[in-house]
């Protein structure tokens, strides 16, 4: 299915300049993999979007079961800024290039800042949600680490909205650097957006460690909602 999927959106893509339709059928895709892998799933907060805006969503990483629940459970045309390395991987590189999601060059500091600098104005040109994981990797432990500052900067150059996320039981259902499905109950939970205007002239990190205090507070009320005190 991930074959068939990514050679359609690889085809289509070639034509699709914007990137609306890929993100469609990313879309459905997710939802097919969280429809066949059992695994039930909610989103809480729906509310507290507009579903004509775009925004920057900011998410704690536990699982790569992370990306089919965001996916499938935002109703937005997402694109994710990456690691340049998922380029290279067949079908999955090239659909996401198709894709127009962004890749950005970890390891290469001045690289990395012409590669946000590139999707400031492509982000403006070509107006769409962006999904970033702030903690630069899944937790090895389930808590949630310091953000990094980095990818924030986009939202605060083009002034648009930030948006925390807590996905929430994905580590138990696919460990990292595990291949092992297991079936269970997953949760997205989305915050209210945070107007990037009110945070011009501060420092970044400060707008780091909010977000991270939001997504802390949804993780903290979903543990308690399933009787998990720590």
């Amino acid at each position: 299915m991930t074959t068939i999927f990514g050679l359609f959106a690889v085809v289509i893509g070639i034509i699709d300049i914007r990137g609306r339709f890929v993100g469609s059928l990313s879309r459905m895709y997710s939802r097919i993999v969280l429809w066949i892998s059992g695994v039930k799933y909610r989103v809480v907060g729906v509310e507290n979007l507009d579903i004509n805006s775009h925004y920057i969503f900011t998410s704690n990483h536990e699982s790569a079961f992370d990306i089919p629940l965001i996916l499938g459970g935002l109703n937005f045309h997402i694109v994710f800024l990456a690691k340049k390395e998922l380029k290279k991987i067949p079908i999955l590189g090239w659909a996401m290039i198709v894709g127009r999601h962004i890749f950005i060059d970890r390891y290469n500091k001045k690289k990395a800042v012409l590669s946000l600098k590139e999707a400031k104005m492509s982000l403006s040109s070509n107006p769409r949600s962006l999904i970033i994981f702030p903690e630069g990797t899944r937790s090895k432990d389930g808590k949630i680490h310091q953000f990094k500052k980095g990818g924030l900067s986009i939202a605060l150059d083009i002034g648009m909205d930030l948006v925390p996320l807590a996905v929430c039981g994905t580590a138990a259902v696919v460990a990292k650097k595990s291949f092992a499905l297991n079936k269970g109950e997953i949760e997205l939970h989305i915050g209210k957006p945070i107007i990037c205007s009110h945070w011009k002239g501060r420092p970044t990190i400060e707008l780091a460690d909010h977000l991270r205090n939001e997504v802390k507070a949804m993780k903290k009320t979903w543990k308690e909602s399933i009787g998990e005190v720590n």
